[in-house]
């Protein structure tokens, strides 16, 4: 009895450059267990597409016109769960990498990678697995094998801001906060004004109760 044969891997491919298109579209066709679907040059057309068609793949751009890659694979993710959205985009930075895993990609790679990459991508993807090109990979591990970063209070504020915070809660006056840090008086009211409006309170009272309840204020910013 001959085992039946897998359905293809149903793939629809979203980029806004036709020449990229044309070179997927290619490579695509060209690959037995592996069919086109749909294809879309802006975002909202990958979301449409998915939509309509539910591919096991979705092979996205990040810069994508009207809404970004970014989002639409937000959008996909959420409305077709079942579909693996690879990235495949020039952007190797930080933030792209870790907004697109962020909203639901489940593969990374970048325009460079060769046909055996990227056929080696749709088809690990579409097995539920995550991929990630190799510097991309390495990207990720280094940012995860780094030490946690010890948490900051009032993270909204800026290091400056906090400092005056500080020493305000451990009852200095704008006077003698302005001789300690090097400041005008000017510039330190300036900095509690902002400082009020960022901690949402009303005046300096309520600052010195949030700032010492956030650990601030303690006997050695007096010294």
């Amino acid at each position: 009895m001959t085992e039946p044969t897998p359905a293809p891997v149903r793939v629809v491919l979203a980029d806004d450059h036709p020449v990229v298109r044309d070179g997927l579209r290619s490579l695509l066709a060209s690959l037995p267990g592996v069919e086109l679907v749909g294809e879309a040059a802006t975002g909202r057309e990958a979301v449409r597409e998915a939509v309509l068609h539910r591919p096991d793949v979705v092979v996205m751009d990040l810069h994508m016109p009207d809404l970004d890659g970014i989002a639409a694979t937000r959008e996909i993710v959420r409305a077709v769960p079942a579909a693996a959205v690879l990235v495949l985009t020039m952007f190797d930075d930080d933030d792209s990498v870790f907004a697109a895993m962020r909203a639901g990609a489940r593969g990374y790679l970048l325009k460079g990678a060769g046909q055996a990459e990227i056929t080696g991508a749709i088809r690990a993807v579409a097995a539920g697995q995550a991929i990630f090109g190799p510097g991309v990979a390495a990207r990720l591990l280094g940012y995860f094998a780094a030490p946690p970063r010890p948490d900051v209070p009032f993270p909204d504020l800026t290091a400056r801001e906090r400092d005056v915070l500080d020493l305000i809660a451990a009852g200095l006056t704008n006077t003698a906060v302005a001789a300690r840090l090097g400041l005008a008086a000017k510039t330190v009211a300036n900095h509690l004004s902002a400082i009020f409006t960022k901690l949402q309170v009303a005046g300096r009272a309520e600052a010195i109760a949030v700032a010492r309840q956030g650990g601030l204020g303690s006997p050695r910013a007096q010294r």
